[in-house]
């Protein structure tokens, strides 16, 4: 069995959950739907197509709960586009949330800016 990752899968994903929600919902209202699913689990979906991290340090929530967060640089693909950000990680490798992603059209100019985060 072949394992592929998020990133090497995810444009055959965004395809097929587009034209499954569309013809569900129509062209319009699928698209949207899809982008709001992607907004809300956007974390999730970003650390889950890393293909780098580098811990940046801890991360001082505003409130003082109980759990311990990380700040993690990561670099990766997504939906046809190299990105690099700044995810907030706790101890078991969950992401909490992600913080300055941007988008880049080179892999080249992607890891440039990887390793450049702080």
């Amino acid at each position: 069995m072949s394992v592929e990752s998020i990133g090497a899968a995810s444009e055959r994903v965004m395809t097929a959950l587009v034209s499954g929600l569309a013809l569900e919902f129509g062209r319009e209202v699928g698209e949207a739907l899809a982008q709001r699913f992607l907004d809300a689990e956007e974390a999730d979906f970003h650390w889950d197509a890393r293909v780098s991290e580098r811990w940046l340090g801890t991360y001082d929530a505003a409130d003082d709960d109980a759990i311990e967060l990380d700040r993690v640089a990561i670099f990766g693909r997504f939906d046809g586009e190299w990105f690099v950000a700044v995810c907030i990680v706790d101890g078991d490798g969950c992401p909490h949330g992600l913080m300055g992603r941007r988008t880049f059209r080179s892999e080249r100019a992607a890891r440039r800016a990887y390793a450049d985060a702080r």
